[in-house]
């Protein structure tokens, strides 16, 4: 988190969280399209299964570390760019969840009492 004196952090916009978790496949599905590649040709250039492609394009997969290098390669987008960015969705989607928080909060009490 940056801190600036005298400017509340939550003012700052690299701290800002986007209220809508946003996936790497979105961007990936938006750069193909502009470059006006089919789905089923990327797939077959990269050496992949379409339905993996389409899930990871229509966020409903993850881009794992294999397919980001893969999309480099292919993109020129950067593998690390797309891995944080597949963290920061993960991690913003969990903290949404509020029944995990409430285990994450029952975990936490346990914790300081020991």
């Amino acid at each position: 988190m940056i801190k600036i004196e005298g400017v509340d952090d939550k003012m700052i916009a690299n701290n800002l969280t986007p209220c809508i978790p946003v996936h790497p496949g979105s961007i990936l599905k938006e750069e193909i399209e502009c470059r006006n590649i089919s789905q089923r040709q990327f797939a077959a250039m990269l050496g992949v299964s379409y339905s993996v492609l389409n899930e990871i394009l229509n966020e409903k997969r993850p881009v794992s570390t294999e397919y980001a290098m893969l999309f480099e390669a292919a993109l020129g987008i950067d593998s690390k760019l797309l891995l944080r960015m597949q963290t920061d969705y993960n991690l913003q989607v969990a903290a949404a969840n509020l029944t995990f928080m409430n285990r994450l909060d029952v975990i936490r009490q346990e914790m300081a009492i020991v």
